[in-house]
């Protein structure tokens, strides 16, 4: 006798098994239904990752804001996924690879380490897969977003596949992610550039309101801080300098 499909087009009765790193390195595996989301954003990345010579990718690891620690990743595009979801206010958790699923779709037993975890201010959870343009339409792969997206959506998570952005936004969210640590800038000069912000209109004249009190290179990144955290908001669809404007928020 067929097994009864639900709406989400997984099958009823389908398990599905996840298998994540805790921070200590011990691998844990757990149904899908069982998984505590905070365990695997705490943890480390479920693959390990290796460099070595002729490398297609390039690896590293990306000091997140948003989570105040480490997030790796595997090419430079998925770096770029990173520094948006480090760039947007509504993201609180980032995890990269960070779990390995496993479960049926038809007759085929399918495993998929996703890309990313991310966890937002409202409690949403979106998983994503970042995949190079050339690949975004090969069958095997949009197969295995089909059977991700099916997945998550049993645990009602959203799914995002990501291949590029705006490349004028994501350089400008690259630029800015370099000013995202305030304890590496004079931070006690901060008021008196944001009391002339609420007086300008644009970076460069937040710079010539302060020249008597301070030189250019420590008001720049003092604004690009600002930013890079929401408290001033600028077009960054365009190229940044001293003619970008931006609107304070209150």
């Amino acid at each position: 006798m067929a097994r009864a499909s639900s709406r989400n087009g997984t099958t009823e009765g389908e398990t599905v098994s996840v298998r994540y790193r805790q921070a200590d390195g011990q691998l844990v595996e757990t149904g899908l239904d069982r998984l505590v989301v905070a365990e695997v954003t705490g943890g480390l990345p479920v693959r390990d990752f290796r460099w070595y010579k002729g490398r297609r990718h390039y690896s590293g690891w990306y000091y997140a804001a948003t989570v105040g620690r480490l997030v790796a990743y595997e090419s430079l595009l998925e770096l770029a996924r990173i520094l948006l979801a480090d760039f947007d206010p509504g993201v609180v958790e980032i995890a990269s690879q960070p779990f390995h699923l496993a479960g049926r779709d038809g007759d085929r037993l399918r495993q998929h380490v996703p890309d990313l975890l991310l966890v937002h201010a409202d409690g949403l959870v979106t998983v994503v897969d970042v995949k190079a343009p050339s690949r975004m339409k090969d069958p095997k792969v949009t197969a295995q977003f089909a059977w991700t997206h099916r997945v998550c959506a049993r645990r009602g998570w959203a799914y995002e596949t990501w291949s590029g952005g705006d490349p004028v936004v994501v350089e400008n969210v690259r630029f800015l992610a370099g000013f995202r640590r305030p304890e590496l800038l004079e931070t006690d000069r901060m008021p008196a550039v944001i009391a002339a912000a609420r007086e300008q209109s644009t970076i460069g004249g937040i710079e010539a309101a302060l020249a008597d009190e301070m030189p250019r290179e420590a008001v720049r990144p003092l604004v690009l801080h600002l930013i890079w955290s929401g408290s001033l908001l600028a077009d960054l669809r365009r190229p940044m300098g001293s003619a970008t404007t931006f609107e304070v928020v209150a």
